[in-house]
């Protein structure tokens, strides 16, 4: 682990307009003292530990960082930064993307910007860790403060782009005014998919369309050679776990460049670090390990998090579906009330019951005038326009 680390770069602020506060750069939520992380996120799974675990195998490529503000009291408030350069045609997808991609390659430094991302690539929410009981006036000075601590990181680091990534709900009441004082604009991000789980099988089956319903039921029964096993440690299965996920990425009809790319034994270090809380689904057909699923567990939600899957063993066997039937039943024997799952193949989880939750990322560009044309832009840049997913979707008046 990265434990005993040093601070990378402290700026305390002039008397105005942050008196009493410290500001600063550090190597990782991890570098934070726990009890003060959990304290804000206190039932998250998601939490300081899950952040340990992504920042046990830091990338010299896109370094992962923190930014914290304190005051007399500890920490006032706080979020994960990456750094990663990031690619103007990365939400294009299909035909347009793959002109995109061929564009990039002739002139990388057009397309090709370094960005300060506050966020983290391996979570689907924006993560800001603000001391809770705080007054209006207390949480607008933190949040400014915070606010200024980052845009002097993305001086310090030559970065062109800020990106507060996936803010949604609260995350976002909260950060919008302030951003778009600072001429900050919104672009819509990929939703998160999110199913509400009834009291029982047959309540869930009902919910699904009649052909959704036929169609389930066939897959099933199709599925008997299938062994399934639930485990939390991954113990002679890593290596299997982690071709499996780059098998999926392999054959996956969206590409998002770097977003995609987890840490170094990303999946053995969730184990570890989560204990009980990361829950790894085992299938195999005639004792070949066929696909996996990660879910994290909290109280009340259960976040599939990772499907992998080996082709074409997977799709001849509709391991997709079976493992999408095995976490309702999961959730239903637990007690859970929400299914979440991740930004990818929203038709299948819209068809099987999911609700769409948007989600923004607000962005700066540090030029004046760049900044208005991306502004101008952020219909075109959208990410959820360009999935074929959500495209299909909002044709049908579904989103």
């Amino acid at each position: 682990m990265r434990g005993g680390r040093t601070t990378k770069w402290v700026a305390v602020m002039s008397p105005d307009p942050f008196a009493g506060l410290t500001l600063r750069i550090v190597d990782g939520v991890s570098t934070l003292p726990e009890n003060e992380w959990t304290g804000c996120f206190p039932n998250e799974v998601e939490g300081w530990r899950y952040y340990r675990a992504c920042e046990h195998a830091p990338s010299e490529r896109n370094p992962i960082s923190a930014a914290e503000v304190r005051d007399e009291k500890g920490l006032l408030i706080a979020a994960p930064l990456f750094t990663i350069s990031y690619r103007l045609d990365t939400p294009f997808q299909g035909l347009l993307g793959r002109f995109g991609a061929r564009l990039a390659a002739k002139f990388p430094k057009l397309l090709e910007w370094r960005l300060l991302g506050i966020g983290s690539p391996y979570a689907d929410r924006c993560h800001i860790a603000i001391r809770p009981g705080l007054t209006r006036e207390e949480q607008a000075r933190a949040i400014n403060a915070l606010i200024s601590l980052v845009e002097s990181e993305a001086r310090r680091l030559g970065a062109a782009l800020i990106a507060y990534k996936d803010l949604a709900g609260p995350d976002r009441d909260l950060l919008n005014r302030p951003l778009s004082q600072r001429q900050y604009g919104e672009i819509r991000s990929l939703p998160v998919a999110a199913l509400n789980i009834p009291e029982s099988w047959d309540a869930y089956l009902s919910r699904l369309s009649a052909h959704m319903r036929k169609d389930v039921r066939r897959k099933l029964k199709k599925s008997k050679a299938i062994t399934v096993e639930r485990r939390t440690d991954i113990d002679g299965v890593a290596s299997e776990i982690e071709a499996l996920y780059q098998s999926t990425r392999a054959n996956s009809s969206v590409r998002y460049g770097d977003f995609e790319e987890l840490p170094e034994n990303y999946f053995a270090a969730i184990a570890e670090q989560l204990g009980d809380r990361a829950l790894f689904i085992l299938y195999r057909i005639d004792g070949q390990l066929a696909a996996f699923n990660l879910l994290l567990l909290e109280e009340d939600r259960v976040i599939d998090k990772f499907l992998g899957m080996a082709y074409p063993l997977a799709r001849e066997n509709n391991l997709y579906i079976v493992s999408w039937m095995e976490n309702v039943r999961f959730c239903l024997e637990t007690g859970r009330a929400v299914l979440q799952s991740g930004q990818t193949a929203y038709g299948s989880k819209v068809r099987l019951g999911s609700q769409l939750v948007p989600s923004w990322n607000l962005v700066k560009h540090r030029n004046p005038l760049i900044n208005r044309v991306i502004r101008l832009a952020a219909p075109l840049l959208a990410f959820d326009r360009w999935d074929p997913d959500l495209k299909h979707i909002k044709a049908f008046g579904r989103l």
